[in-house]
């Protein structure tokens, strides 16, 4: 609900997101997060790839994938992203990014 209430804030929907920007909190996670934001197929692929690769690396994790996600999807300016970071407790913070 913190997710679409944020995006409807600034006149979006789940589905106007171009680039997902996941922390790797691990894969029960980010199933929650594919499934309860119904996300495309392959929408979190570059965060799965990175969970892979280097784990969960607590706060920083998610900059690897924003990193990640510049360098492999290079996003189209001015398309809309949003950067998803948990941690412990739980706590969500949300970024709206534009490329």
């Amino acid at each position: 609900d913190d997710v679409r209430e944020f995006l409807d804030e600034h006149g979006l929907k789940p589905k106007d997101v171009a680039h997902w920007v996941c922390h790797p909190g691990g894969p029960k996670v980010l199933e929650t997060v594919t499934e309860v934001l119904d996300l495309p197929d392959g929408a979190l692929d570059v965060t799965w790839r990175s969970l892979a690769d280097v784990g969960n690396l607590s706060s920083s994790s998610v900059l690897h994938v924003l990193r990640d996600t510049i360098e492999q999807r290079r996003p189209e300016p001015g398309t809309p992203g949003l950067l998803l970071a948990m941690g412990p407790g739980f706590c969500c913070e949300l970024v709206l990014l534009r490329w």
